[in-house]
């Protein structure tokens, strides 16, 4: 089981619409999802009774009972996780952190939440957690410089996940009838982009995962190049010598 939790510092960065969006798209591509909303808004919450589905379970989840729900959910089989998180509860951001595989962090192209970015990232890496930013809410494209400057900022400070999501209607459209916009225009452009991103986003935790295999490989390794050396010890250690029958 895989967990990504979309975590920011600043509000009104997209999170809850880009996890609903990402979990539909993973749902479609063969994904048992079960989303969590952290968030006392409970959007993603309204969204599930909004979508009168049970095909992606969402439940509200407090910071406490978040290890216990999550090992319970990997015994029922489900193989992806997504949890939303508040934007100002920095001990629940913290919390979500910790037992993401992947955080995600989403901003818009401007400097308030450029700024409180890197405040989030600093948190994630303080916890040694995997991180990548998502650039959110993008503006036509007559303001690509905007964003442009916005993107070169993000990769300065770490990964930077493909595409860059554009505003657009599907996306209030979608999250108001409580669907993903893979399924209310599964051929729009908003559609294109969440499985381009799901694909950047498995893509990511595919190489972290890859690289947590190589590094256990290495100390296996090193652990194995030490043995013979302990057996030989073992070997040139004086045998006890029987004791005598009093």
């Amino acid at each position: 089981m895989r967990t990504i939790a979309f975590v920011t510092q600043k509000g009104g960065s997209g999170k809850s619409t880009l996890a609903s969006c990402i979990a539909v798209t993973a749902h479609q591509a063969g994904e048992r999802v079960f989303v969590i909303d952290m968030d006392p808004l409970a959007s993603l919450v309204n969204w599930s009774k909004a979508r009168g589905e049970k095909d992606i379970p969402v439940e509200s989840v407090p910071a406490e009972k978040l290890r216990g729900v999550l090992a319970a959910l990997e015994k029922k089989g489900v193989t992806l996780v997504i949890i939303d998180t508040p934007g100002a509860d920095e001990a629940t951001l913290a919390v979500a952190a910790k037992v993401a595989d992947l955080c995600i962090v989403p901003a818009r192209p401007n400097a308030f939440d450029l700024w409180a970015s890197e405040t989030t990232r600093k948190m994630v890496k303080s916890h040694g957690r995997e991180y990548a930013f998502l650039l959110n809410q993008c503006p036509p494209a007559q303001q690509s410089a905007r964003v442009e400057l916005g993107a070169k900022a993000l990769e300065a400070m770490g990964g930077l996940l493909t595409p860059l999501v554009s505003s657009r209607v599907d996306f209030q459209e979608a999250a108001r009838e409580g669907l993903g916009v893979t399924e209310l225009a599964p051929y729009g452009a908003a559609a294109g982009e969440m499985r381009t991103l799901w694909a950047s986003i498995r893509r990511r935790m595919n190489k972290s995962a890859a690289g947590k295999t190589t590094a256990t490989s290495a100390k296996t390794a090193q652990a194995a190049k030490r043995a013979p050396a302990d057996e030989k010890a073992v070997k040139a250690a004086p045998a006890a010598k029987p004791r005598k029958a009093a």
